[in-house]
């Protein structure tokens, strides 16, 4: 099953160099972290203080992993894993253009590919502190998927063979 899912994602790595997207990009500078947002801004807020809040309209960009996606038409949320911390980002279709976002976003993106996202900041309905993005590069596209969340990595013997893989999917073992 894991070799399907390997071939699937190096068609995609093609499809990426066809549209002329570098699937392993060179360099990408992040200005802030997701530690540093969360800890500025606050990871949710409750009720009225949500009201009030003025959130600076500054650009921030952000570089990690993908964690975890909700595609919901014509917009989508997803988590970024930084060394830090994670932090929600919110794409529409609108804001970063039709063309991208479908053919690219919601058909060759996925989790574990490592991204940089640029954007603004703003909190959902919920209070989540959520980083609504004009512009995402891809900086590497990942070939093998990560462990299924909810089961997460819980062979010992396969997360000592495969530490990065444990750093990756387990907070509290990172911290």
């Amino acid at each position: 099953a894991e070799e399907r899912i390997v071939e699937q994602r190096k068609e995609k790595l093609e499809k990426l160099r066809e549209l002329g997207i570098n699937p392993y990009a060179y360099g990408y500078d992040p200005n802030v972290t997701a530690k540093e947002l969360i800890e500025k801004f606050g990871r949710h807020k409750e009720g009225e203080e949500r009201e009030k809040e003025k959130l600076p309209e500054e650009t921030f960009s952000v570089a990690g992993r993908i964690v975890s996606m909700r595609i919901m038409g014509k917009a989508a949320f997803f988590h970024v894993q930084d060394g830090t911390d994670r932090i929600q980002c919110y794409i529409r279709r609108d804001t970063v253009g039709e063309d991208f976002y479908n053919k690219v976003f919601k058909k060759l993106i996925e989790i574990g590919d490592i991204i940089g996202v640029k954007g603004t900041l703003f909190r959902t309905k919920t209070g989540e502190l959520t980083l609504e993005v004009k512009e995402l590069t891809l900086l590497t596209k990942s070939l093998r998927p990560l462990p299924e969340k909810w089961h997460g990595l819980k062979d010992v013997e396969k997360r000592y063979r495969q530490r990065y893989l444990d750093l990756i999917v387990n907070p509290e073992v990172r911290k």
